[in-house]
């Protein structure tokens, strides 16, 4: 090991974080946008709410109709670390409530089931419950310990704490378990009239049960247990029936870990007086059928029409469907070569909201749309095109709130009818005036081949009047994500879209890589043959992403340098492993490193049983296919970057790749946050590491800002 990066000057981190650079922004200015997320509305009036971040500090937003004058609601100040999520109205918009704390994107809690705490608090942080009033006129208030919250029409509060589901006033009083169950619960969706509780409960790892729990000393009705899955309840508008998805149980003898496997899966529903259940529909049995693995998955509503309406797969494209509730054919209703993504059924029961990557330009795959469509069918209306970007539909009572960006402006809450017209953002979102968003470069579309001869598409980042300069490829995360012609959804790509203009901005040219097995072209493309543990295919779109890197005007071919995080730092690594020729320095945060860990938790029954299947050979495709596995022929020098409480990727995987490194004599540098998780919780946490990450790759490439 060369050293930590402890030992680079403190001058030269400064000038990224607080100091100018020679043409105007710091990294810092550039972290300086206010990100919106988590947008809401209540079901029954026009009321939304959302979630603004603002270099780290979470607060809480509201605004109601006719003129939705929006309101910060939360009063939180410090840059903590503790989410705020799962924002929910009372049905009758005048109850908010929202969870602080946790680490709702993790694959698995803490030692102990902590909360995170990247403040490095002296008090352990818990995830909470609290009580915000939409007017702002109170101030909000912590309730009580739990999770997933769920309001009634009755004003009835459920919610989830360590898999069990409480109850309490809305004030947090009287607060007790609502009922036992043995199963681990979740999904809880109150009847219309608020007097009965839906809810999954995860059985033994296996199987899973759809329940409805009355009230009082009643017992829990199962509605036609089986040996699969059930999750997903949703009630019909009368509440005297639930639908719900099933999926397999997990049983059955190995079946092979070297090809991907179908994952079929069927809508039931059930009535509620007996509990007898029917399946109304069923997936195909190939690939194409399996379960969906975007955003909402399954979708599942049940329309005033009588009518489910749900998202699949079959013909290669995430669509929306209808069937009616009481079975018969299903009926697509957003034909074509693109996906949706985010839904929201509309207010009059009849249509649905939602984004897709669609639209009049040439390059509208790589940006969000809204649509709206008929639950009968019918033609797709567009609600927004152009230049910008939209996402989290909102329904209201006639029309839609919904977020907004471009390549410069961050993600705002707007407004519009429910045909599109008289769109406006809500006021007071500007950004922190020190945000360098005005001097960013509006990225382009570019595409190039695989050597399998794939279609692969990418944004170039690079500022008028460039002359001969390094360049940086970055990989996302995921792998199922889509970068895009502007501001991300995703708070940790908005993070990424930041610095790769920051990196555009300071002597670089940048192409971010859509590469194989994301979203955004289609199930084949998600689910290449051979990606990941089977064999990273997807490796070959990066490294010809260099390649064209080569070919780029502007750019020395030589000084070619690579970052990203999660599956793209296990993206980065295996581009330093395995062609060090192309790829001269590289930052990665927090990657995979060996596959075969990943395969052998995957696959953890099949350790004690007798049928083993073809895991020994699933773990030597596995390793094989890691950085690990290509130590040998790294060169170039890496910073790594990783939180040490990282409930994502193992933190054992940076401490065995630092070991192999220092073994091999590589020339690294590593950055350990402590009490960080994954996605860093803390804007001064990305700070510190996306300074780090420019100071870096100027010094081993050699880049001088404004060339």
């Amino acid at each position: 090991m060369r050293g930590f990066l402890a030992a680079v000057s403190v001058a030269a981190l400064l000038v990224g974080t607080t100091a100018k650079a020679a043409d105007g922004f710091s990294v810092a200015d550039a972290l300086a946008y206010s990100f919106t997320l988590g947008l809401v509305s209540a079901e029954h009036a026009d009321a939304i709410a959302w979630v603004r971040v603002v270099k780290g500090v979470r607060n809480v937003w509201a605004a109601s109709g006719p003129d939705f004058t929006p309101r910060q609601v939360t009063g939180f100040t410090a840059d903590d670390g503790q989410e705020l999520t799962q924002l929910t109205f009372s049905p009758d918009g005048k109850t908010l409530i929202f969870v602080r704390g946790g680490d709702h994107d993790g694959n698995w809690p803490a030692i102990g089931n902590l909360s995170p705490d990247p403040a490095l608090s002296a008090d352990e942080p818990k995830v909470t419950l609290w009580l915000a009033d939409p007017t702002g006129a109170k101030p909000a208030a912590k309730i009580v310990e739990g999770d997933a919250p769920a309001v009634s029409s009755k004003g009835e509060l459920a919610y989830l704490k360590e898999g069990v589901v409480w109850t309490a006033k809305l004030d947090g009083t009287g607060a007790k378990k609502l009922f036992f169950d043995r199963g681990k619960d979740s999904e809880l969706s109150w009847s219309p009239d608020g007097t009965k509780l839906a809810f999954s409960s995860m059985r033994d790892g296996d199987h899973a049960f759809v329940g409805v729990f009355g009230g009082g000393d009643q017992p829990i009705d199962w509605l036609a247990p089986s040996t699969g899955v059930d999750r997903e309840p949703v009630w019909s508008p009368d509440g005297k029936q639930v639908a719900f998805t099933r999926q397999p149980g997990r049983g059955g003898a190995p079946l092979s870990l070297l090809e991907r496997q179908p994952r079929p899966w069927s809508i039931w529903t059930a009535d509620i007086a007996s509990g007898a259940g029917k399946r109304v529909w069923k997936s195909g049995e190939d690939l194409h059928g399996s379960y969906p693995d975007v955003a909402g998955q399954a979708n599942l509503a049940w329309a005033e029409t009588g009518k489910l309406v749900f998202l699949s797969e079959a013909d290669n494209w995430p669509h929306l469907y209808s069937i009616p509730a009481g079975g018969g054919e299903a009926k697509l209703l957003t034909p074509g070569a693109f996906m949706v993504e985010h839904v929201a059924m509309g207010r009059d029961g009849k249509s649905v909201i939602y984004s897709a990557n669609t639209g009049a330009a040439g390059d509208d795959n790589q940006r969000r749309h809204l649509y709206r469509v008929g639950i009968d069918g019918g033609a797709p209306v567009a609600l927004s095109s152009g230049m910008t970007l939209e996402w989290s539909p909102a329904a209201l009572s006639n029309g839609v709130a919904f977020i907004k960006a471009d390549a410069k402006n961050p993600p705002v809450v707007d407004v519009m009818a429910a045909n599109g017209s008289g769109p406006r953002q809500l006021a007071g979102q500007a950004p922190p005036p020190e945000f360098a968003g005005a001097q960013f470069v509006v990225p382009k579309k570019v595409s190039w081949k695989a050597p399998d001869g794939l279609t692969i598409e990418g944004q170039l980042f690079q500022a008028p009047g460039s002359k001969t300069q390094p360049a940086v490829i970055f990989v996302h995360g995921g792998s199922f994500r889509q970068m895009m012609l502007g501001w991300s959804y995703m708070d940790y790509y908005s993070n990424a879209y930041a610095m790769n203009q920051y990196m555009a901005a300071h002597g670089f040219t940048v192409l971010s890589v859509n590469y194989r097995l994301g979203i955004g072209y289609g199930w084949d493309f998600q689910h290449w043959p051979k990606g990941g543990a089977l064999g990273s295919s997807e490796y070959q779109d990066v490294a010809a992403a260099g390649r064209f890197l080569q070919q780029t005007a502007g750019v020395d071919p030589n000084r070619i340098g690579i970052w990203g995080g999660s599956y793209g730092g296990l993206l980065t690594a295996l581009a330093l492993a395995r062609n060090s020729d192309i790829f001269k320095a590289g930052v990665d945060f927090h990657g995979v490193h060996d596959w075969s860990r990943t395969v052998a938790r995957q696959a953890g029954a099949r350790t004690d049983r007798y049928e083993k299947g073809d895991l020994d050979k699933a773990l030597e495709t596995a390793f094989k296919a890691s950085p690990d596995a290509d130590i040998a022929t790294w060169t170039s020098p890496v910073l790594l970057i990783q939180g040490d409480d990282d409930r994502n990727v193992h933190f054992a995987e940076m401490i065995d790749l630092a070991s192999r490194l220092e073994k091999k004599g590589v020339d690294f540098e590593q950055m350990v946050i402590p009490d960080e998780i994954h996605g860093f919780l803390r804007y001064g946490s990305w700070l510190k590491a996306d300074t780090a990450t420019a100071e870096y790759l100027t010094r081993k490439l050699g880049a001088t800002p404004g060339k």
